[in-house]
């Protein structure tokens, strides 16, 4: 049985990608700045612009946060050779004569 779409995916699928996005929005800018529009088209393609430029953004900011996610879980990991090895090094007995003194002696 195929599972339903959630709305969040729905709501993805029906929005364009960055690069439409983008694309749309420097086609606007560009009717804007030279073709000469009654004000009523200028304010419908600057809403339409405006709203593609918050997609933009938002997309932005979603691959600004996973790009950190992704450092930060770099930054954390050691390799399993590091961790062995002070794992290894806590587990070994003290040999530094260091303390001899206040060892109790018998003779």
């Amino acid at each position: 049985m195929a599972r339903r779409k959630s709305s969040a995916e729905e709501e993805d699928s029906t929005q364009p990608t960055f690069e439409e996005a983008l694309t749309g929005l420097e086609t606007i800018v560009e009717e804007m700045e030279h073709e000469h529009l009654a004000l009523e088209d200028l304010v419908t393609r600057y809403e339409k612009g405006s709203a593609l430029l918050v997609r933009c953004e938002s997309i932005l900011q979603s691959a600004r946060e996973r790009i950190e996610l992704i450092t930060l879980r770099n930054q954390n990991e050691t390799p399993l050779d590091a961790a062995n090895k002070t794992a290894d090094a806590a587990e070994l007995p003290d040999d530094s004569d260091d303390d001899d003194d206040n060892d109790i002696r018998l003779f």
